[in-house]
Formats: C-alpha cells, structure tokens, sequence
C-alpha cells in the first residue's frame, strides 16, 4: 500500500517521526508536505495529497497540521476524499472499518507522539468492513456528488447573472431519490 504525507510548518515534527515508522511497518511511504519551520498554507498541501489520492498515485493518505481540522475540510472538497480526523482508537478504528476513509487528520498541538504512531497503525492496519457501512459510504459518494455538481452549476449561472437574485439554497438541495 502507497501511503503519502501532508503537513504544514506545524505538523514538520510528527511527520518526521510517523514518516520512517510508517516504513518500518512495511508501507511505501512519500512525501508532499513541507520540511521547512517556515509558514506554509495547509489549503494547499492537503488539496494536493487528496487529488492525488483520487488520481491514483496513493491509497491513502496521512494529513498533519496543528489541531487536524482545517485540512480534513479542505480534503473533503475534493469530490471522492472521505477524511477523518482521527484522535482516539476508537476514531482510527471507525475511520477505516466504518466510513472507508482514504485520508485521515491528526493534529500535531494536540496529539502526542506515542499516540500518532498507535493511531496512524490503527487506521493502515484496519480495513473497510463493508456490510451495513458500504450502503451508508455510497450515500456519502452520492450526496457528494449530487451537491457539488448542483451547487457549482447554480452558482456559476448565478456569476453569468449577477441581477437574478439572490441563491434560494433550498433549491440546491437535490430531490430525495430513494423513492
């Protein structure tokens, strides 16, 4: 399995010690964060590793900035990413089993480091369970794709017209299906 790294200036340090761990457990491991103290833009480090998630490149995906929230969201823009931000056992173990997450979070201000290689482990070692969890994970495709396509179809017609109004977000939400 190819698992590849994110981080920011603030997760440098956990990436240099989950990186050579992660190795040691048997995984190809690569590098796309920062190894540099200096400010870097976490939007556009996790932006990368989900496209290259979804391109193919990399199975999965390990994202490390302070707290493991503001890249988790940025991940999840990208049609076809589930990121968990993981923080327990218990969270790396549902990130995998249950939701089928390609991508996970951690937080380096606020996960020690003893915990990260327990966590990381945790979620590389544990598979999709699929059974009553795989209905729910193509609801989670659906609904991704169902809003985005909807939503940037609206709001780019709503560009081409500024004077048509304003957005009715309501009319954005897609017609149950399930019927």
């Amino acid at each position: 399995m190819k698992v590849v790294f994110g981080n920011d200036h603030y997760g440098l340090h956990m990436k240099e010690l989950l990186l050579p761990y992660v190795q040691s457990l048997g995984f190809e491991v690569h590098n796309i964060g920062t190894d540099s103290n200096e400010p870097v833009d976490y939007p556009d480090i996790a932006e990368e590793l989900a496209l290259r998630i979804i391109s193919g490149d990399f199975d999965r995906g390990i994202l490390i900035c302070g707290t493991g929230i503001g890249m988790a969201i940025v991940a999840n823009k990208v049609t076809g990413i589930r990121a968990a931000q993981i923080y327990d056992i218990y969270t790396a173990e549902c990130a995998a089993k249950s939701n089928d997450a390609n991508v996970i979070s951690l937080g380096a201000q606020v996960i020690g480091p003893e915990s990260a290689k327990l966590l990381v482990q945790v979620w590389l070692q544990s598979e999709f369970a699929a059974g009553r969890s795989a209905r729910k994970v193509q609801k989670i495709q659906r609904i991704d794709e169902k809003h985005r396509s909807d939503v940037h179809l609206k709001l780019r017609r709503k560009k081409e017209s500024p004077n048509a109004g304003a957005i009715d977000w309501k009319e954005l939400t897609p017609p149950d299906d399930s019927e």
